[in-house]
């Protein structure tokens, strides 16, 4: 793979790798995406704005200059801007790659950091030297003014040129919460929510605040991704079990979508409304219980959105996505190309050698009306299986 080096989050020859059930891989071009979908099917996208999250300063103590990278709280709340999870790097900017930029000045508990117009204190060393949670001297209004004027978006060196915080936003952007682009969503615009509608497929979002994607540091990029905060609304929450019910699939816009939906699942796969937490780690040892089909970015071997993909395909079809990239020369990183992936079920239900037979459910009738026998249904329904799950 090539790294795009270009804020073009459309190009015209954006290309798609589609991966289906059954491990078939072909490319296709990304408008493509659309074309692949049923009418039963909901696509699920993240709306979450992307902040100007770093913030070039002084550490007061040594005044040394820092970089401050904002990467997680514990709420959506704009009200609520007390405590943040943040990166630190000593002296440099986005034009140095991360793996090479120093490492900040030792900090403690206590210790000042003026951010341009802003003024922050540790409250936490997080069990790494760079990982810190920091508190603002500032009335929400007064934080949220002094990040627009003095923040830049996150950037990293593959890039050619310095950033623009439009460059950052999706065409569905709407609550300011994600520290890095939910860049999945670059290869939506009006034109394919259009396709989708005139197709009968429904389009839902949830906010998700996606957090950073690397620090430089192998043993904290190692903890990623962090604890992230989320909100599913109840249109979202009901199009989700309609399509269940529907006998359709699940498709996620981006890995951000996929944690979130997965952590706001139950045991039995229901999706609620609400806020919460995303602190699942999703991976070959993770059972999805939501999400049937990802729309995601090429990813690079060892990053956290790669072993991601083991959840939906063994190792072999991985492999063999990953060298389909290699060879294709697809570009990688934010402005890069997309890979369509559909969950290998076969996989799902093989167990040292003995197939699974799947749970079969009640033929009671679903308050939405559906006559399908799926499995997820309504939150309302009073599903009971016929039988237990076996092997044989």
């Amino acid at each position: 793979m090539i790294a795009a080096r270009e804020p073009s989050q459309r190009p015209h020859d954006a290309r798609l790798l589609v991966v289906d059930r059954r491990g078939h891989i072909a490319e296709r071009p990304r408008a493509f995406w659309t074309e692949v979908l049923a009418a039963s099917d909901v696509v699920v996208a993240n709306d979450a704005a992307t902040l100007p999250a770093s913030l070039s300063g002084t550490h007061v103590a040594s005044g040394a200059s820092i970089e401050l990278r904002l990467a997680a709280r514990r709420s959506l709340d704009l009200d609520d801007i007390a405590s943040w999870t943040a990166v630190v790097f000593g002296a440099g900017d986005w034009r140095t790659r991360t793996e090479h930029r120093p490492p900040p000045p030792p900090l403690a508990v206590g210790d000042r950091l003026a951010l341009g117009p802003l003024t922050a204190e540790v409250a936490a060393v997080l069990g790494h030297p760079r990982l810190v949670t920091v508190r603002f001297d500032a009335t929400p209004a007064a934080f949220w003014q002094g990040l627009t004027e003095h923040g830049r978006v996150v950037q990293y060196a593959h890039l050619a040129a310095p950033l623009a915080l439009w460059d950052m936003q999706t065409p569905i952007a709407a609550r300011p919460v994600a520290f890095e682009p939910p860049s999945a969503g670059f290869a939506v615009d009006w034109r394919s929510i259009r396709a989708l509608r005139a197709r009968g497929i429904r389009f839902v979002t949830l906010t998700h605040a996606a957090g950073l994607s690397s620090t430089g540091d192998y043993a904290l990029d190692a903890r990623l991704p962090l604890p992230e905060a989320y909100a599913i609304p109840a249109a979202t929450a009901r199009a989700i079990a309609a399509a269940r019910c529907a006998g359709g699939r699940i498709v996620a816009i981006g890995t951000t979508v996929v944690r979130a939906l997965e952590a706001a699942a139950s045991r039995d796969g229901i999706v609620r409304t609400g806020t919460g937490l995303a602190d699942v780690y999703v991976d070959a040892a993770f059972r999805l219980r939501v999400v049937d089909v990802l729309l995601t970015g090429t990813h690079e071997v060892g990053t956290s959105h790669h072993a991601l993909l083991r959840a939906f395909v063994g190792a072999d079809t991985l492999e063999r996505i990953d060298d389909s990239l290699e060879r294709g020369q697809f570009r990688t990183h934010e402005f890069g190309d997309s890979v369509f992936v559909e969950r290998t079920h076969d996989r799902r239900f093989a167990t040292r050698g003995r197939r699974f037979e799947r749970e079969r459910v009640s033929r009671l009738p679903c308050p939405c009306r559906s006559t399908s026998r799926t499995r997820r249904c309504c939150p309302d329904r009073p599903w009971r299986l016929r039988s237990r799950p076996r092997y044989r």
